[in-house]
C-alpha cells in the first residue's frame, strides 16, 4: 500500500513537470508570435505575456535568454524608441521616497508606481528629465544599470543687482505645479510647503522680476483656478534651456581636464 502511494505520487509528481514543459514550450512559442519588426521581444508585450500564462515576470526574461530573444522599448525609458512626454514634478515626489542614495528605483518600484494613477509614459518622462536611473530590471536586461563613473551636477539661479532671487530650481518647480495643477493651493501640497508660503513665494518672485507670472479667475468653469501667463512659461523654457547648456558644458569640460587619456 505504501509503495502503491510511492508510485502515485512520482507519476503525479513528474505530470506536473511534464505539464510544465508544455506551458514552457506554449510560451516561447506565443513569444516568437509577438516579436516586433526588429525581431525582438518588446517590454510591454513581455508583461502581458506574464499575465496572459500567469507566471512570473522574471520566467518571461529567463525564457527570453535561454532562447534568443532580445528585449526592446522598455516602458520605462532606459532602452528603444518609445515616446515621451513632458515631464511632470508630481511624478517625481511620488518616486522620491523610492530612489536609493544614487539617485536610483527598482524596475519594479516604478512601475508599481505608474499603476498607481501617473502611468508609464508619465514615469518614463520623468525618469528621464530628473536623471533617475533604474536598477534590477524584472525582465534580467540588467542587474543594475551602471551611469556614468563621474557627472558634474550645477546649480544655477538668476538674481538682479541688488542680489534678489529672479529666478531659480525651486521657484521654477511651483510655476511648474501651478502650471500642472491649475491651482496654487494644489502647487503648495505637492512641494509639502504650505499655502501662505507658497503665495509669498510667488509674490516675492513677480515682485523681483517685475513680470506677471499668473492670472487666477474665480469661478467653477473650466477657464477658473490659478493658470501661468505667456510670459512665465516662456521663462520657464529658457531657464530650462540655459540649465541643461551649462550643464551639458561643465559635464563636457570636467572630462577634458580630469579623465584626459581615459577611455
Amino acid at each position: 500500500m505504501v509503495l502503491l502511494e510511492k508510485i502515485r505520487l512520482i507519476f503525479i509528481v513528474e505530470n506536473l513537470e511534464f505539464m510544465d514543459k508544455n506551458q514552457e514550450k506554449e510560451i516561447i512559442s506565443y513569444m516568437r508570435e509577438l516579436l516586433n519588426s526588429n525581431e525582438k521581444l518588446d517590454c510591454g508585450t513581455a508583461f502581458k505575456i506574464a499575465k496572459k500564462f500567469n507566471v512570473n515576470i522574471e520566467k518571461i526574461g529567463q525564457l527570453a535568454d535561454e532562447n534568443h530573444m532580445r528585449i526592446d522599448n522598455c516602458e520605462l525609458g532606459q532602452f528603444g524608441h518609445l515616446d515621451f512626454e513632458k515631464a511632470k514634478i508630481e511624478v517625481l515626489k511620488k518616486i522620491e521616497p523610492s530612489l536609493d542614495e544614487k539617485r536610483r528605483i527598482f524596475c519594479k518600484d516604478a512601475r508599481d508606481i505608474a499603476k498607481e494613477g501617473c502611468g508609464l509614459k508619465s514615469m518614463r518622462s520623468a525618469l528621464k528629465a530628473y536623471k533617475v536611473d533604474v536598477k534590477y530590471c524584472q525582465l534580467g536586461c540588467f542587474k543594475e544599470k551602471k551611469g556614468k563613473q563621474f557627472i558634474v551636477r550645477t546649480k544655477t539661479w538668476i538674481e538682479n543687482a541688488d542680489g534678489d532671487l529672479l529666478f531659480g530650481r525651486g521657484k521654477t518647480e511651483l510655476l511648474e505645479l501651478i502650471g500642472q495643477t491649475g491651482s496654487l493651493l494644489h502647487a503648495s501640497k505637492l512641494m509639502g510647503i504650505n499655502y501662505k508660503k507658497a503665495w509669498m513665494h510667488l509674490q516675492t518672485l513677480q515682485k523681483n522680476s517685475q513680470e506677471i507670472l499668473v492670472s487666477t479667475r474665480q469661478g467653477r468653469s473650466k477657464e477658473s483656478g490659478t493658470k501661468l501667463t505667456p510670459r512665465a512659461l516662456e521663462l520657464m523654457e529658457n531657464y530650462s534651456i540655459l540649465q541643461k547648456d551649462i550643464e551639458e558644458y561643465a559635464n563636457k569640460r570636467f572630462k577634458e581636464l580630469f579623465l584626459k587619456g581615459k577611455k
